[in-house]
This record gives C-alpha cells, structure tokens and sequence, in this order.
C-alpha cells in the first residue's frame, strides 16, 4: 500500500536544475555569477564556521538592520530568507490556498508553477507578448474574484526582458487593494535602463512586496540568501510559513561582507554586464533574434518540439544552458565561453 500523496502535489514537475557540463565545457544553465567569492567572502564565511555548532540569530537582525540603511527603509519591511525563490514560496502560501488563483507571465521563471500548486492554489499564467515580454494588459485582465497574488518578474527570467515604470503603476492601479503584488527583482544589479522604483512603490501600495537575492550579483548562489521588502503584516505572515531558524549564520555573514565589500562587488557586476551587452550584439549582428536582455544570460527564442536537437546542438559546443519549450537561456559565463555560444545560438537559429 502506498502512501496517499495531495493530487496537486504528485502532479507536479519537479523543479529542474541545471545540468554539469560536458567534459572541458561550460555550465551556463544556472544563471551563477562566474566570479570566485571575494576573498573578504570566504574570510567572513571562515571566520562563522567556527560556530556552526551553533543556532544562528532568528531573521539575521545585523544584515537585516544593513539592508535597512542600504535601502532607506525601516527594518521592519525587510525580511530575511533562504533565497529569494523561498521568499516568494513563503508569501504565496500565506495568502493563496485551494479555490484561489495567482497570476503571473509565462514563460517566467518555472519554479512559480511549483510553488503555486503546492499551495493547492490555481496558476493562472499569462503569455508573453512578441516581444518576450509581459502582457500587463492582458495580466491585468486576468484577474478575478479569485486572485489572491500577482508576480511580476523583471528582469524576466528566462527571457531578460523587463518591465516599465509605466508598466507597474498601470498593474498597481488595476489590482485591488487585498491581491498580493510581488515583484521579483532577482537580477535587477544587472538593469542599466529605467525600471520601477519597487522599494519607493511599496511604501505606497501596501500589497506590493519587494523580492531581492544576494545569489546572482552578489555571488553566493551556494549560500541562499535573499530579503523581500514589504508590508510588515505581510511578511509576519510569510515568515510563519517558513522554517523557523532557516536562514544560515554563512549566508548573512557572507551577504555582509559582499556589502560591506561593495565597490569591488559592484565593479564585478558591471563586467559582467559589459560581457553581456557585448555577447548580444554578437548574436544579433549574427542574425539570432535575441531580446534585449537585463539579467547575467540571453534569450535565445525556438519552437516547441526542438528541446532534444537544441540539446545535442549545446553539448556538440561543449555547453550546458537551460532549454525550454519557448527557447535556449543562455548564462554569461567565461568570456572563453562566447565563441561556443555564437556558434550554438546560431545552429539552433537555423532550426527556425
């Protein structure tokens, strides 16, 4: 006899990591930064080994109280997580349950499907525009009396494109005031254009929350640090869904130093951009129609059915990346890794 499993729950796809990358090649399906940690990193990290023995302070109060000053914000808005993909778990699950709907773009990122449907609530997923970008007209009109939550991702992953100011405020007015609006800022260190000004908004709007991470710019993927910054009753109840003492006495300090650190984490950043402005300007004087991107990776659109050629055609170049049904993400990784990327960007083009 088996055990007796929530439907929603053994219907669900498990999230898919990425892949380790053939033999002398390169891992570009995780969106990692390709840079070590800084050594003021590992020291900081070094130096909290020694008392891993030990429980770590519930909500991480000292990087909680830095973030506060960085952003301007009272403390209290700011809440401490294991990953900013956590938070966002955490907060769909305190206001969305069986019966209720939460709307967000699709493609976007694909563990939102995952976390909905644990919760026993409905997906209700937008298409993104020609453009790969998001519908907020169409998201907008998606909502009903059963909306508990609305994501937006920008930069959107996996399609790097991102959402105006306009934009936002647009969806603000239309959602009503007891929806949840999360706005996912996973990657926004790497935007160089005009975006949402979120911390200021959710001072405004008091259902819209704030999702950062110190995984992607910062770094520290292997330490799962993130913050949502929001409404404090929010947040008291996102954190009752989580688990209590989750958040690693590492990650923060490591988080801290990589502030503390900050004009070489930021110098960091910004190579990372230039390489990523340069890779697209490649691909698209090559003729890929790659989308203007605004995260650490590029787009590259395919049509549904092609995943297993775009596969072979990856590991023939010696790449891993993340392949949808939609199109190929692509991480900036090694500048030694471009020519591999042209090349296999440009084959799967050719499938079109």
């Amino acid at each position: 006899m088996t055990v007796r499993l929530r439907p929603e729950i053994a219907a669900v796809p498990p999230y898919q990591q990425g892949r380790p990358a053939p033999e002398g090649g390169f891992k570009l399906s995780s969106n990692e930064n390709p840079f070590p940690p800084l050594p003021a990193v590992v020291e900081a990290v070094q130096r909290e080994a020694e008392r891993v023995n030990r429980y770590p302070r519930p909500g991480s109060p000292q990087l909680q109280q830095q973030l506060a000053e960085e952003l301007g914000v009272d403390a209290e808005r700011i809440l401490i997580g294991d990953g900013s993909a956590s938070l966002l778990q955490q907060l769909i699950h305190a206001v969305a349950g069986p019966g209720d709907e939460v709307v967000y773009a699709w493609r976007s990122f694909d563990a939102y499907p995952l976390f909905v449907r644990t919760g026993g609530a409905t997906p209700v997923e937008v298409p993104v525009d020609a453009d790969h970008r998001h519908d907020i007209a169409a998201m907008a009109d998606a909502i009903t009396e059963r909306t508990r939550a609305v994501i937006v991702c920008s930069p959107n992953n996996p399609t790097g494109t991102i959402v105006s100011p306009a934009e936002l405020e647009a969806l603000l007015e239309r959602v009503p005031d007891d929806v949840l609006v999360m706005l996912d800022e996973a990657y926004i260190e790497f935007v160089r254009e005009p975006v949402p000004d979120g911390l200021a908004l959710q001072r405004e709007h008091e259902n819209l929350v704030v999702l950062r991470t110190f995984s992607k710019a910062y770094g520290l993927a292997g330490l799962r640090v993130g913050y949502a910054v929001g409404d404090p009753a929010v947040l008291r109840a996102a954190d009752l869904t989580g688990v209590p003492l989750s958040q690693t006495a590492l990650g923060a300090a490591a988080a801290l130093a990589a502030l503390e650190h900050r004009d070489e984490t930021f110098g960091r950043i910004q190579q990372v951009v230039e390489h990523r402005d340069a890779l697209w300007q490649r691909l698209v004087d090559e003729g890929v129609p790659v989308p203007r991107p605004h995260g650490n990776f590029v787009w590259v659109p395919s049509q549904p059915g092609q995943e297993d050629a775009i596969h072979d055609i990856l590991f023939d170049h010696l790449l891993v990346a993340k392949v949808f049904p939609e199109g190929t993400r692509i991480s900036i990784g090694e500048p030694e890794a471009d020519e591999h990327v042209v090349a296999a960007a440009k084959a799967i083009q050719a499938l079109q």
